[in-house]
């Protein structure tokens, strides 16, 4: 297990901010994994697992304490069965997936990070969520110091959220199990209106596999949500906020809001999100609030591609970023009455 002191963490992280840990460990195996978390939890040392980096935002004084790396591998395909380590890099597992012939995660293509990190958020993109798929999860629980098995009925998944993102400093993921679906190569019925359109096709309709993936990582790129060094538009969390789900009562005072502001003839997004509850549109709340593509004149500025991407243009700092998130927050909450969530999660630091 490789080991390093005062050992920058920004370069980790897919915004590259940060300052450095005390002492980074990179696991290779699942029992490097479990050793090193045994080891800070019996010493008393705070602890940060980093996967990806890809949904992070660490303050500029870094952690003081054991940074984990997970860098395991392992893609174990048994008929329609897969098995990923949580260190295998999503992207790639991804396409093999869908090589392989199965569906069910080819809408997820292009999301950066790690495998072990989507059932924390329950990644989801494009009409696919990984909650549909997953099985189980393998992970550490440091509360028993056992390794366990979870099946998805335990997992507690809902939108962005799960069991382990409300716990998080119980489960540390090692594998994670997807049950796919083998249709000769065809893809899931396309649940996303612009899949479909993109595709020239009706929603519920199944494509090549292959076809969805490649439209996807074409509308992604198109919003800077594809990793590329050259493109600050992509050193971003991708999306930074998630998007807000009302009460009967608050899409009310909502939508009084809405047609206080904008008119009474403009008609938000409202998506229905159960209980009662409805879904709108995070990036159609910045953008209406004034916080246009590119806005910003700092080294931290909203994505010249997309508005609910905030995205370290170089040279910016952890606090940069702070300061324009807590603007969109603001801006957005006085015009809309809607405060925004932060879909990272930040160490160290806060909105």
């Amino acid at each position: 297990m490789q080991e390093l002191h005062d050992a920058p963490l920004a370069p980790l992280t897919t915004f590259r901010l940060g300052g450095p840990a005390t002492r980074l460990l990179t696991a290779t195996t699942d029992a490097e994994v479990v050793e090193a978390v045994r080891e800070a939890d019996d010493s008393g040392t705070p602890l940060l697992v980093i996967g990806g980096g890809s949904n992070l935002v660490i303050g500029d004084k870094g952690f003081e304490g054991t940074a984990l790396r997970i860098a395991t591998k392992g893609f174990v395909l048994d008929g329609p069965t897969l098995e990923l380590a949580a260190g295998e890099v999503w992207t790639d597992a991804v396409a093999r997936s869908v090589e392989a012939g199965l569906a069910g995660l080819e809408c997820l293509a292009g999301i950066p990070g790690s495998a072990g990190a989507t059932p924390i958020q329950n990644v989801g993109a494009y009409g696919q969520e990984v909650s549909s798929t997953i099985t189980e999860v393998v992970a550490y629980d440091r509360r028993t110091r056992e390794t366990v098995t979870i099946p998805n009925s335990e997992c507690a998944f809902a939108y962005r959220h799960s069991r382990f993102k409300a716990e998080p400093d119980r489960f540390v993921v090692l594998r994670v199990r997807f049950g796919l679906e083998e249709a000769s190569g065809l893809s899931a019925p396309l649940k996303y209106p612009e899949t479909a359109r993109a595709m020239g096709v009706e929603e519920g309709e199944r494509v090549p596999a292959a076809a969805a993936r490649e439209t996807v990582l074409r509308l992604r790129a198109g919003k800077g949500m594809v990793l590329d060094p050259e493109d600050h538009d992509t050193w971003s969390a991708g999306s930074f906020f998630t998007n807000p789900i009302l009460d009967p009562a608050q899409f009310e005072a909502f939508l009084a809001r809405v047609a206080q502001h904008l008119g009474p003839d403009v008609t938000p997004p409202a998506f229905p999100a159960g209980e009662g509850r409805t879904k709108t549109s995070a990036a159609w709340l910045i953008d209406r609030a004034g916080f246009t593509k590119g806005y910003g004149s700092g080294p931290a500025r909203i994505s010249t591609k997309h508005t609910l991407a905030l995205t370290n243009r170089g040279a910016a700092s952890t606090e940069d970023l702070l300061a324009l998130a807590r603007e969109v927050v603001a801006g957005v909450h006085d015009i809309f009455g809607v405060t925004l969530v932060n879909e990272p999660v930040t160490v160290g630091v806060s909105l």
